[in-house]
Formats: structure tokens, sequence, C-alpha cells
């Protein structure tokens, strides 16, 4: 078994209603709060709202610290989107040898990397012979912050 940090597939569930979540038209600000700020609201579909296709989208639990970098951690829930074109430098879910990893897809002059987003692991180089597969494009992710 390889060193590869893995990721389990869940399903995506359809809910037959819309689930909406109120939406304040005021943004948020991180710093000194404005009490003269609108606090008009909107309700939203989170389905609308994170998920561009969904039949090519697909939940992923995160198992491993390669990626803490980018602000993916182990526990947390990627949606992948296997209908976007993965592009250079993009957060890619690869099947490399028949396991699942999640890596920053690097492509330039006819070298292909998986690059971990931790100085811990350094970048997967394709060799000939290797099998490689990018499985999706990695769009959100699902991080519970308590």
């Amino acid at each position: 078994m390889s060193n590869l940090p893995t990721a389990t597939t869940l399903p995506v569930h359809a809910h037959p209603e819309p689930f909406k979540l109120e939406l304040f038209g005021s943004t948020v600000n991180a710093g000194f709060p404005s009490p003269a700020a609108d606090h008009s609201q909107k309700r939203i579909d989170l389905n609308e709202h994170l998920i561009r296709n969904k039949e090519a989208t697909f939940l992923f639990r995160v198992k491993g610290d390669s990626m803490i970098g980018t602000g993916i951690y182990e526990g947390d829930v990627l949606i992948v989107d296997r209908s976007i074109e993965p592009r250079h430098h993009a957060i890619v879910l690869a099947v490399l040898n028949d396991e699942y990893t999640v890596k920053r897809l690097h492509r330039r002059g006819g070298t292909i990397k998986l690059v971990s987003e931790n100085p811990l692991y350094p970048p997967i180089v394709i060799k000939s012979g290797e099998e490689l597969s990018i499985w999706g494009v990695v769009t959100y992710n699902l991080h519970k912050l308590y």
C-alpha cells in the first residue's frame, strides 16, 4: 500500500425540495463591523450555489494532511465535479495506480506532477508506465470550523 493520502466517496443526495438558507444582503467584515450595514436577506439553495452539474458532482471525505497548505484538512468534505476540464494548477482528485489522491495538478512541458500543499510531501512526478487519471476537479471544500 502506498503513502498517498486517500479519500472515500460519499453520495450526493438531491433534495426533492430545494434546501434554502438565509443569505444576508450585506457582506461580513473580518475587521471592525459597521452598525449601519444593510441587513436585507434572501434565501439561497445550497445545491444551486455549490453544484454546477449534479450528474457529474460527487463528495469525497479527505484522509491525510498533504493539502493543508491550501486549507484542506483531514475530515473535510470536497465537492468534486467530473465535468470540468482539469487545468494546470487546479486542485484535482486523481487516481494514480488505482489509488485516489487529492493534489494540485502541474502540467508543463510534457511533464505531469501531482503537487502536495504540505512541504513534508515531495511532488509526485508521473513516470512512464504509471496509470494516472484525473477523476475530477475540486470545486469546494466543506470545512467544519468547530
